[in-house]
């Protein structure tokens, strides 16, 4: 996809549908530096990518992390967002050895609730985009 606001196209449909998810850890426990953050946005446009969706905009704090995935109609979000949260917290569990402690207190990474938002307009996605951007990157 070129950029954000481009229409898309299936085999019987045109479509712009953009959400912002939210992903909070559990018990919004500080566990994220920049490297994690960094990991866990590959995870996530890898995830998006089998579900042919586009990761818009990634960011995060140490305990949550903020996307904007635009996604065709026939992808359930509910479906996308197990994925995101299922597949990154197996490869972060493997892949960081320091967030084991985390994982062995909590018994996974993220809470079982998340934010899901649509999101329509040129307007509205740049605020976001913007607020996204913004966050308090951990270092």
């Amino acid at each position: 996809m070129a950029g954000s606001l481009d229409v898309r196209t299936g085999r019987h449909c045109v479509f712009v549908l953009h959400a912002h998810l939210v992903f909070v850890t559990k018990f919004r426990h500080r566990v994220f530096t920049d490297q994690h953050l960094t990991r866990l946005e590959e995870i996530m446009r890898a995830v998006c990518a089998d579900f042919e969706c586009d990761l818009v905009e990634f960011n995060g704090e140490g305990e949550h992390v903020h996307l904007l995935v635009n996604f065709p109609p026939k992808v359930a979000l509910s479906k996308l967002v197990n994925s995101l949260k299922g597949v990154s917290s197996r490869r972060m569990r493997q892949e960081f050895p320091d967030l084991v402690p985390h994982y062995h207190q909590a018994n996974r990474l993220w809470s079982a609730s998340y934010f899901a938002g649509s999101v329509a307009g040129a307007p509205p996605l740049t605020v976001l985009r913007q607020y996204i951007e913004q966050q308090n990157r951990p270092t």
